[in-house]
C-alpha cells in the first residue's frame, strides 16, 4: 500500500509540475525570453549533453547548480571554477547584467545586458526550459546540435522518430 501511495504521490507531483511549466510557457515574459535567448544561443544550448556552436556550457539545469560545474563541460575559466556562486534568479540577474563585474576574470565574451526587463525575460525562459526533461527538449528540436543517446543515457531513453 505504501508503494502505491508513493507512486500516486510522485505521479501527482509530476502532473502538477507539468501544469506549472505549461502555465509558465503561456507567460508573456517566457515568450519574450525565448526571443531574447537568441543572444545567448550563439554560445549556449539549453539541452543537456550538447554544446552550441559557440564555447559555452549547456544551460539546462543551471538553476541550483554551482557555477563552473555543468556536466560534460570542461572549458571553464579558473575564475568560474573557483567561484562560490550558485545559480538562481538573483545571481543570474547580476551575472547577465555584468559578467565580468560579477565573476571577475571569467572568459564569457559578453559585456552584459543593460535592460532589466530583458534580463528577467531570459531568466524566466532559462528557468522554465532548464527544468524540462531532456528527452522532451530533444523532441522539440531545441538544440543547435542534437544530443547523442550516449550523452543522454543517464537521463533516460530518447524517443526515436
Amino acid at each position: 500500500m505504501k508503494t502505491f501511495v508513493g507512486y500516486a504521490l510522485a505521479a501527482a507531483m509530476a502532473l502538477f509540475a507539468q501544469g506549472v511549466m505549461a502555465a509558465d510557457e503561456d507567460d508573456p515574459l517566457f515568450e519574450a525570453g525565448r526571443a531574447k535567448f537568441g543572444i545567448c544561443k550563439s554560445c549556449h544550448a539549453i539541452v543537456p549533453g550538447t554544446r552550441s556552436l559557440g564555447r559555452g556550457p549547456s544551460l539546462w539545469g543551471v538553476v541550483g547548480r554551482k557555477a563552473g560545474t555543468a556536466p560534460g563541460f570542461a572549458d571553464y575559466s579558473e575564475a568560474m571554477k573557483k567561484s562560490t556562486v550558485v545559480w538562481n534568479p538573483e545571481t543570474l540577474e547580476k551575472y547577465i547584467a555584468n559578467p565580468k563585474g560579477f565573476i571577475p576574470d571569467n572568459v564569457m565574451p559578453y559585456n552584459g545586458m543593460t535592460n532589466p526587463k530583458d534580463r528577467q525575460a531570459i531568466i524566466k525562459y532559462v528557468t522554465v526550459m532548464a527544468a524540462k526533461p531532456a528527452p522532451t527538449l530533444v523532441e522539440e528540436g531545441l538544440t543547435m546540435k542534437k544530443a547523442t543517446a550516449e550523452q543522454l543515457k543517464p537521463l533516460g531513453p530518447i524517443p526515436v522518430r
